[in-house]
């Protein structure tokens, strides 16, 4: 329910049109899922939520021949910006 609340955040159905993004899964350090091609040469994003603070954290990676490069993470981010944040790093719009 916490991804699926997630994704609601970020735009539902329409976040995920307009990213391509697929292959969504839970793991330990949150919400894992792949996006289509972009700017920035991001192929996977993973988003936590701590629930003490009521913040997320986001971790923009980059996933080449099995390694996995953390190109850029942020912490503390209020679920209104997720969408900003979003497109800051990837480069892609989450809404029209």
């Amino acid at each position: 329910s916490q991804a699926k609340e997630l994704l609601q955040q970020l735009g539902g159905g329409r976040f995920i049109a307009m990213t391509g993004a697929k292959d969504f899964g839970i793991g330990n350090d949150g919400l894992h899922f792949k996006i289509g091609r972009n700017a920035k040469s991001i192929s996977h994003i993973v988003i936590d939520y701590d629930r003490g603070k009521d913040l997320y954290d986001m971790k923009f990676l980059r996933v080449r021949a099995g390694k996995i490069k953390v190109v850029k993470q942020v912490k503390g981010v209020y679920f209104d910006m997720l969408g900003n944040i979003f497109k800051m790093h990837t480069g892609m719009n989450v809404r029209l």
